[in-house]
């Protein structure tokens, strides 16, 4: 079992990474105002950026989906780690040793499963980087030269060589103290009749890197003709490696990627290193998949959903090119980026186009792209005999709806003048009209109603009116809470959340005041809970570097602690930078809707006890009115100096 990390050490290690270097690994940030940076949140799907860090506070918040927290519960969420195995990674990052608790004379044992995972693996890159140099690997060496690739290129790539023996590298890496176990697990190693064996056996390595930049698996090319094996060797699906999950190179291109938002889809290692060493260093590639959704998010949380961002992919002018490019057009709806497909010519991928016509050929290749649903209309058309009414309209059947799926409205106008055109139909509006009549029932579709076209190509009206079978009344489904839910960002509420923003956020502009605030004088049961919880940690105005943590900790559960979070990350609603009479004017008006609040309580009683109660008890409650309508004055005509 592993041992305990120092508590010291984990301090020492959440305050050495900061927050924006770890999430800038996995998306693209920009700045969000007020110090905050914003991003595509990667725990769900959106459109637009509403998942917001704070640098300053060492937080992350999506007011989309309501995850937050800090940099070591985004590192646990992102990658799906424990707590101990993302202190692990982060110390590693930051050059920190830990120290491990209850006795242990041999931490590295004690490590989560995960970072072992990850240390094998980096060991392993090393292993086949320098058996790249043994005699043995000249085989490997000239492979390499033969595609235009020399020893720095090789380098810088990480490339590789593993010995073609049983098991050279299980015994290096037991050698530094890794376990059979764990060499099987990694799927560096596989089962032999005596005991673990290499997987790759006289092979050039590539190693594959997430978006981190840690090495978790390996693509392995066939170099012998006695290589009885596949041409590319992968490694299987392991903790740490899921193919649907890497893209070859990233590591590499996503700054580039993020800075001029654009992607250069390619299919293979080498496609990748002729593309980066010719200077298209947006240059990625799938893993043995093809690419799919997992991909797809990848990137566009690097992109930004930015408009104007540019996926590009290339394929080989052959059949098979031909048919991965419209697989690939299919998912064009799930980028907000124009999708573009740039075809190699003669057949050549990227690599032997650098190889037969040098780099610039490379860079020319990108830049004759051409708009993915274009060539995917074009391939359409071309499967219909246009001599025939009969094949005209089944090409407009086709290909209509391929039109109407461009996201660019005044394109698609134009898309569907040219479509009249490949199908030689005169009459240009017929078809202007089908290409906008399927969009606007793609919308409606969109927009939740069920307005798909039926065989005739009529709208469907199939939509349950309210209390039909389909409705409320004859769902069966349970009815839902009854009354207007909280409005925690309601005009009602909005002062409350602002104090306590400013409580969290700039404590000393509150302090002391705040802490004499009860809990109820903040009127939404949310908020109650979080001065409640500021207040068990010590209250704001002994605020240090650790408040907010202790905070965060002495939260009651993962609700106010997620509370706590969101306002600690939501910028200020003042567009001054806060200062004392910004944070004077929240705690007034706060304490102004309390003392309403309980003036409107004792008016209640006033009138409920009327003339015949006891007389003491009746001047004791008039007296409480007094003073509360008095103190109420003082706040409307001093301010903050009444508080």
């Amino acid at each position: 079992m592993a041992g305990r990390i120092n508590d010291d050490d984990v301090r020492a290690v959440r305050d050495a990474v900061p927050i924006d270097a770890v999430v800038s690994d996995y998306l693209q940030l920009r700045n969000a105002g007020g110090g905050n940076l914003k991003g595509l949140c990667p725990f769900h799907d959106e459109k637009s950026p509403s998942f917001q860090i704070s640098p300053s506070k060492g937080l992350y918040y999506c007011f989309g989906c309501q995850e937050g927290g800090d940099t070591v519960d985004f590192v646990m969420k992102i990658d799906h780690l424990s707590f101990s195995e993302t202190i692990e990674r982060l110390a590693s990052q930051a050059g920190i040793t830990l120290r491990y608790e209850q006795g242990s004379a041999t931490p590295g044992r004690q490590q989560g499963e995960r970072t072992r995972l990850v240390e094998a693996h980096r060991a392993a890159a090393q292993f086949y980087v320098e058996q790249l140099d043994s005699p043995e690997a000249e085989i490997g060496r000239k492979f390499l030269a033969e595609r235009g690739f020399d020893q720095a290129a090789a380098q810088h790539f990480g490339v590789g060589y593993s010995p073609a023996g049983w098991d050279h590298l299980v015994r290096f890496l037991r050698g530094r103290g890794f376990t059979d176990r764990e060499l099987i697990l990694s799927g560096i190693a596989q089962d032999g009749r005596r005991g673990p064996i290499d997987r790759f056996r006289g092979r050039l390595m590539w190693p594959i890197r997430d978006i981190t930049g840690e090495v978790v698996g390996f693509g392995a090319r066939k170099l012998r003709d006695d290589d009885n094996g596949p041409k590319y060797l992968n490694t299987p699906e392991t903790p740490l490696y899921k193919k649907s999950h890497v893209l070859y190179g990233i590591d590499l291109a996503k700054k580039d990627i993020a800075k001029t938002s654009r992607a250069v889809v390619v299919e293979g290692y080498t496609d990748v290193m002729a593309c980066h060493l010719a200077g298209v260093t947006t240059a990625i590639a799938t893993c043995g998949t093809s690419f799919g959704g997992d991909h797809i998010k990848i990137l566009r949380r690097l992109l930004m959903d930015n408009s104007g961002a540019e996926v590009v992919f290339t394929f080989d002018g052959d059949a098979a090119g031909q048919k991965a490019a419209l697989r690939a057009f299919e998912d064009d709806q799930k980028f907000a980026a124009e999708t573009y497909i740039a075809i190699t010519p003669g057949g050549m991928d990227p690599c032997d186009l650098r190889l037969a016509h040098g780099d610039d050929a490379v860079s020319a290749l990108v830049e004759s792209r051409t708009q993915l649903f274009e060539f995917a209309i074009r391939k359409i058309v071309a499967r219909h005999n246009l001599d025939t009414a009969v094949g005209r309209a089944a090409a407009l059947d086709e290909a209509a709806p391929v039109v109407a799926g461009i996201k660019n409205s005044s394109i698609q106008h134009e898309s569907a003048v040219h479509l009249a055109g490949l199908l030689g139909i005169l009459d240009t509006q017929f078809v202007v009209q089908r290409v906008s009549q399927l969009a606007r029932w793609a919308r409606d579709r969109g927009r939740g109603g069920d307005q798909r076209p039926d065989q005739r190509g009529r709208p469907n009206q199939r939509s349950a009116a309210p209390g039909g079978p389909g409705g409320p009344q004859g769902s069966g489904a349970p009815a839902g809470p009854r009354g207007p839910a909280l409005n925690l960002r309601s005009p009602a509420h909005r002062v409350e959340r602002e104090l306590l923003k400013l409580a969290l956020q700039r404590p000393e502009l509150v302090s002391p005041a705040f802490d004499a605030y009860g809990e109820d004088e903040f009127t939404a049961p949310p908020y109650a809970a979080v001065r409640r919880t500021v207040e068990v940690a010590g209250g704001a105005e002994g605020a240090d570097a650790d408040y907010l943590r202790r905070v965060r900790d002495a939260a009651p559960d993962d609700t106010v602690r997620a509370m706590v979070t969101e306002l600690a990350v939501e910028p200020l609603h003042t567009r001054r930078d806060a200062d004392e009479a910004y944070a004077g004017e929240q705690l007034v008006r706060v304490r102004q809707s309390a003392v309403n609040h309980r003036i409107r309580e004792v008016q209640g009683t006033l009138q409920r006890l009327g003339q015949h109660a006891d007389p003491a008890h009746l001047a004791a409650v008039q007296n409480e009115l007094w003073v509360l309508q008095q103190y109420a004055q003082s706040l409307q005509t001093q301010g903050a100096a009444a508080l």
